[in-house]
């Protein structure tokens, strides 16, 4: 973590956030600020330090996300939607081993948001094990099977949402460009023919294949879920109530479709060195969370192998959504990568793609 640079924080809200967090009257604080991320149309502060009431000081810590306007790629209203998500009644849905941290208090303007939320310490990140991974996939499936199950209007009715064809939408506009999309054909290309053909064939079906995706199960997808907004947090007591998973960073969610956030779980940055074992874990994994409160007709709870009369998975589209959403950026990557360790980072990434072939989502 790094200082943060200058941000006036209000003595007044600070002290209102503190007393809804602590459940007692603070009448005072004093705090520092550390800068967990940055950039130019945000930045996320960690505030900690003592608060004072009349109990006595009381140590603390709690999260200041501050949002600019600024727009995304086909979602204007983007920078504004984790507020209005929280603005909702969203998180009265989550289930107890799942859930976003707790907003205390919240502030927009024409051009900015505030949210100040709950601290939540845990493991993150490429320090996730195998078993984390596979937990929050199951606990996704979970949520939304469970959202999926009870269609609750008031969610169904939120109006900041991106749109259905999310996926499709970025798709098409990275096949668009012509320096990933013409150097994947070209004689210059460095890249194993074989990985290549995976992208260009899947290019050849897309249309099918979207509209295989088409026929499955519509969720609200987090469509950011990977490991750097998952926070694994073992629970410390029965009155403490802290989630196994807890998510950050709702701003691009929307609906899509069932198994949509899988792909980002096990590409999207990835841990090429375990990807196909969770590939092979977190698909059926999450595929059972969202089974045990929705039986959709074609995708039978009880589905079963002819060949062997075991349970299966059915086929979620998930290798083939990870080309589609990450095999023209990792070209990109490829192509700007500024050492030969990343670019072979991101053909290793690509060689487990293509071998996923050889696992089927069952």
């Amino acid at each position: 973590m790094n200082e943060a640079k200058q941000t006036n924080i209000n003595p007044a809200t600070l002290t209102n956030v503190l007393s809804k967090m602590l459940t007692t009257n603070i009448s005072h604080a004093d705090y520092k600020t550390e800068q967990l991320q940055g950039g130019t149309v945000g930045e996320v502060l960690l505030i900690s330090g003592q608060a004072e009431s009349y109990e006595g000081k009381q140590p603390f810590k709690v999260v200041l996300k501050i949002q600019k306007k600024w727009e995304r790629y086909a979602d204007p209203d983007s920078w504004r939607r984790e507020y209005d998500l929280y603005a909702s009644n969203l998180g009265e849905y989550f289930l107890d081993n799942l859930r976003w941290p707790k907003c205390y208090h919240m502030e927009i303007t024409d051009d900015e948001t505030q949210l100040w939320l709950e601290y939540i310490k845990g493991i993150t990140g490429l320090d996730m094990t195998t078993e984390m991974y596979v937990r929050a996939a199951e606990e996704l499936g979970r949520f939304h099977g469970r959202l999926y199950a009870l269609q609750p209007p008031e969610i169904i009715n939120i109006k900041n949402l991106s749109g259905l064809d999310a996926m499709e939408k970025f798709y098409r506009h990275y096949k668009s460009w012509n320096v990933v999309h013409d150097y994947v054909r070209s004689e210059k290309c460095e890249i194993p023919a074989h990985l290549t053909k995976m992208i260009t064939d899947t290019d050849e079906s897309a249309n099918e294949i979207f509209r295989k995706i088409e026929t499955l199960p519509i969720v609200l997808c987090h469509r950011d879920f990977w490991v750097t907004n998952i926070i694994c947090s073992e629970k410390t007591d029965e009155a403490c109530h802290l989630p196994l998973i807890a998510l950050i960073d709702w701003d691009t969610t929307g609906w899509g479709y069932l198994g949509e956030d899988l792909a980002s779980l096990i590409a999207d940055e990835a841990d090429v060195e375990h990807m196909l074992e969770y590939y092979k874990r977190c698909v059926p994994a999450y595929y059972k969370g969202f089974s045990e409160y929705a039986d959709i007709p074609g995708l039978h709870k009880q589905a079963v192998c002819p060949a062997n009369g075991q349970p299966y998975t059915p086929n979620l589209y998930i290798r083939e959504r990870i080309i589609l959403h990450f095999g023209y950026r990792l070209i990109e990557w490829y192509l700007y990568a500024e050492t030969p360790e990343n670019k072979q980072l991101h053909l290793d990434t690509l060689q487990k793609i293509y071998e996923m072939e050889t696992i089927n989502d069952q």
